[in-house]
Formats: structure tokens, C-alpha cells, sequence
């Protein structure tokens, strides 16, 4: 163990660290610094061990042992504000913001200047000013901020820790809810950022992104630091090698099954004003069929529109030849449709409730006995072992584990196997894989293939083109809630994808 005092332009090392859980040790010796003003890539798979180790440096956890080293002296941060007057700020992936306030209310939430203790709205209207300039935003500090889109919020969350002075921002998954163009702005401001001397870490799933942003690159698996050095160091293959702990010779699996011609979904004229317009497709039994758009483009409205949440105002929906357009969101699950929805959070789980219960959720009905329609407890068991397997979910998780002490990635295959639990003919996800591991990703890939195998249509919603191209039979693309194009398999092509979903 490196035991001698750092030298000043090191911002930040962490020597020997040890968590552990209930005697299980979650970090393993964890050593590593960054030096000032430099960007650290942070990529590992859900449960590597990455949040842990940043509670550790936001003074939410304590390490058994192990020592912290911030600005050339020990730190030892015994609660997060202790670390907020060091100087470290935290972006998180779900933004901490108080829509109903404005920006600069939310930028001084708990830190109100004050002038004779009343507050000083114009050192705070000015501060903020400042800081507002600084990520590159144009807007007065008395706007609200629930009128501010996913990237302005974004930049919100990043002038919020430079109006504290921050000198290390930890930034998470900061591009999930984010457009191309706004994830472009992000990265133009956390350049910046480095050239005034502030220090990063950067955590995402974005494995490109990761390599252009970063000096140096750290991978965890299983609480260990398996790889750390130069961004030079590091293709995004040896990057997934080194997180999963084996090669994927390919991000996505080879589809070796051809869709059938029968129609398992028919959408014909579809429109619902302000909302989407004329929308007509067709998806195919054993298909897999992706939606790519911008962020407003109408996507995710359709999505609800077909699974019965919003109303329509014209056209029709066709599931297995039978109209269900009038039919509730209970009738269509009965029907044999399935809906995984973008918010897993808030939407697709009971976080209380344990991983058995979450999982037979929807297929529950299925499992009553009798005239007393009593559950089959039994049945429910060798369902949930069954299921678990198939989506591969972690070995260590017990069935009576609440599922919000799960990974995002697993976290993520109990809602899939809550939906094929219940042997849907059709599956609509919207955005499946987001904030999810590559090996988490490749898994849930996998499955989606299993059930196209066994005849079930399958609709995807994604932001990532990637990975429509990587598993899709055929790409439609929206721009302002309408369908712009149409892209077979073999006619695959990114810019012509893009052309369509933006012009």
C-alpha cells in the first residue's frame, strides 16, 4: 500500500479501500488517484461497485479500511456535507431538482446568501448569472425550472456545484435523458470545465463516450479495480472484456431467426392530436421492430397509445386480427400484450415489494385454485425459479429480497420477466437497456431474441441507433409524430437513419 503523502497536483486517491455488507466484502483494496483537472472514465457493470465507492467519497458510507486522500491532505467526510464543503459535487443520474422552484432557488436551496438575515436576491440573481454562464446557458436565474428541457436541467444540476466552488464534479450516466445535441453542449462544458482546473469522473455505460471524454480510465468488477490507466490503454473491447471478465466477440448477438409474414399487431391511421398522426404499420409474428426519433418525436406516446394508457381520436389497433382499441390496459395484458416502459423506477416495479412479488405481478391471476381462487404458492415458486434463470438474473439475489436492493441492470430483468412471465404474443420496450451494463445489455438482447424464436412480436423504443441496428429486423424513424421512414435490415445505414428522424 502506497503509504506517502500525494503529491499536490493529485486531486484525489483512494488507498487500499474496503467496504463491506453484512460481512461480504463489496471493495476489495481499491486503489487509485486522479490528478487535477483531469476527467477519469468510471466504467464498470451495475453492482462492479462504482456507487458504493462514490458514497464512500460523499461521506454516505464509510470504508472498513483504507484511507482517502482530497487536495493533498486525508479526508475522511463522515456525512455528504461534509464533502460539499471540501468542494465535491454529485450530478446523479435522476437530477436533483426542484421543479416548482426556479433556477437560482435551486441553485442556493440550502445555501441562501444573506444580507442581515434576510436573503440577498441580488447577489443570488448575480451568482447565479455567473454560473449560468459558465455551462453555457442563456437563461434568466428567475425561470422555473420545470420549464427547462432534460439538457438545460443537466446543466442546471453542473452550474449548481460551480456555484459552490466545486473542485471534483462525479457526474452519472449524465447522457441518458439527453438528445445528440444536448449531449454534445454537455461535452463542449465538461471540456471547459477541465481547462479552468476542475476535476471529473465521469460514470456511464457509454463506452465511446467514456473514451473521448477521459484521460485515464478505471474498470471494476466484483469491487475490484481490474483495469486503471491512460485512455490510450483501453479499446472499447478490451474495456468490456475487463468489466464482464470474459470477451464478447460481439456487442450484440448474430439474429439467426427469419419473422414470419402473419401480422401479430396492425396499426392503421392512428392519430391522436398534438400527439402522433397517421401513424400505419405492421409488426410480424417472430419480428423485432425498433422506433428511432429524438426526444419528442412522439415514441414513447405511441407506446402508451398502443398499450390503451392515452386516448386516440382516429384509426385503428389490430392485435392477432382482433381490434383492441377500445379495450383497457388490463384487457390487452389478457389479450397478450406486454408494455416494459422507459421509467422502471416509477412504472415498471413495486421497490418494497420482493423480487417474487414483483415478478408475478402481472401473471398472478394465472396462479389462483379453486372456488376460493386461493394462489398456488408452489406453482409460484418453480414459475419465479424458471423465469429467473431466463432472464439470467444475479445467483446471489433471494426471491424475498426487496427488488430496490437490486442493480439497475437486474433490476431491469425482473420487470422482463414480470411481462414474459405472463407469455405475451407482443412486447413493446421503451428503452430496455438504459443505464444498463454491456453485459446486462447483451443478456436482455439475447432474450429478446428467445422470445422472437418462439413467435412473439417485439416492439423497441430506443435512443441508442446502435442498438436498434444490432437487433432490429426493421427500423421505422418519427419526427414530430409522424413516421418519416422505414429501413429493412439490409438497409441499415446510420446517417440515412438519422436523415429521416431529424429532416
Amino acid at each position: 500500500m502506497n503509504t506517502g503523502k500525494p503529491s499536490i497536483k493529485t486531486a484525489l486517491r483512494f488507498d487500499s479501500i474496503v467496504k463491506e455488507f453484512f460481512g461480504v466484502r463489496v471493495l476489495k483494496e481499491v486503489s487509485f488517484e486522479i490528478g487535477e483537472g483531469k476527467t477519469l472514465g468510471l466504467v464498470g457493470e451495475n453492482g462492479a461497485g462504482k456507487s458504493t465507492l462514490m458514497n464512500i467519497l460523499g461521506g454516505n458510507l464509510q470504508p472498513e479500511e483504507g484511507s482517502l486522500w482530497f487536495g493533498g491532505q486525508p479526508f475522511s467526510p463522515r456525512s455528504p456535507a461534509d464533502a460539499e464543503v471540501a468542494g465535491i459535487a454529485f450530478v446523479h443520474q435522476e437530477l436533483n431538482l426542484f421543479g416548482n422552484l426556479s433556477i437560482a432557488e435551486n441553485l442556493f436551496v440550502n445555501c441562501f446568501p444573506t444580507t442581515g438575515g434576510l436573503i440577498n436576491r441580488s447577489r443570488m440573481f448575480n451568482d447565479t448569472s455567473a454560473a449560468l454562464k459558465q455551462v453555457g446557458l442563456n437563461l434568466s436565474p428567475d425561470t422555473p425550472v420545470d420549464r427547462l428541457s432534460a439538457g438545460e436541467q443537466q446543466m442546471v444540476e453542473i452550474a449548481k456545484a460551480l456555484a459552490r466552488d466545486a473542485r471534483l464534479i462525479i457526474l452519472d450516466e449524465p447522457t441518458t435523458s439527453l438528445t445528440d445535441i444536448e449531449a454534445g453542449r454537455l461535452f463542449k462544458v465538461l471540456r471547459d470545465l477541465q481547462q479552468q482546473g476542475i476535476t471529473l469522473i465521469y460514470i456511464s455505460h457509454a463506452l465511446e463516450e467514456v473514451a473521448n471524454l477521459s484521460d485515464d480510465i478505471l474498470v471494476l468488477r466484483d469491487g475490484e479495480v481490474v483495469g486503471n490507466g491512460p485512455k490510450s490503454s483501453f479499446s472499447q473491447s478490451k474495456m468490456i472484456s475487463l468489466m464482464v471478465g470474459r470477451d464478447i466477440d460481439h456487442l450484440f448477438p448474430p439474429r439467426s431467426h427469419t419473422p414470419t409474414r402473419k401480422p401479430a399487431l396492425r396499426v392503421e391511421k392512428l392519430g391522436r392530436k398534438g400527439v402522433v398522426k397517421d401513424i400505419d404499420f405492421t409488426l410480424h409474428e417472430g419480428e423485432v421492430l425498433g422506433i428511432s426519433g429524438l426526444i419528442g418525436s412522439g415514441r414513447t406516446e405511441l407506446a402508451r397509445i398502443l398499450f390503451g394508457l392515452d386516448p386516440v381520436d382516429s384509426g385503428n389497433i389490430t392485435l392477432a386480427e382482433t381490434s383492441i382499441l377500445k379495450l383497457s390496459p388490463a384487457a390487452r395484458i389478457q389479450k397478450g400484450m406486454a408494455f416494459l416502459t422507459e421509467n422502471r423506477r416509477d412504472e415498471g416495479l413495486c421497490a418494497e415489494a420482493s423480487i417474487a412479488d414483483n415478478m408475478t405481478l402481472v401473471a398472478a391471476p394465472r396462479f389462483k385454485r379453486g372456488p376460493l381462487a386461493l394462489v398456488n404458492r408452489e406453482s409460484i415458486s418453480l414459475e419465479v425459479t424458471r423465469y429467473r434463470e431466463a432472464v439470467r438474473l444475479t445467483k446471489s439475489a433471494q426471491n424475498t429480497q426487496q427488488v430496490k436492493t437490486l442493480s439497475g441492470g437486474n433490476q431491469q430483468k425482473v420487470v422482463l420477466a414480470k411481462w414474459i412471465l405472463n407469455q405475451p404474443k407482443l412486447i413493446i420496450l421503451d428503452e430496455p437497456t438504459r443505464g444498463i451494463d454491456v453485459g446486462a445489455k447483451y443478456e436482455i438482447y439475447s432474450l429478446i431474441n428467445q422470445l422472437t424464436q418462439e413467435g412473439a412480436a417485439v416492439l423497441v423504443i430506443s435512443s441508442e441507433l446502435e442498438e436498434l441496428i444490432g437487433i432490429c429486423d426493421r427500423i421505422l424513424t418519427m419526427r414530430q409524430g409522424e413516421i418519416t421512414g422505414q429501413f429493412n435490415q439490409g438497409e441499415f445505414d446510420r446517417e440515412k437513419i438519422l436523415a429521416a428522424a431529424i429532416h
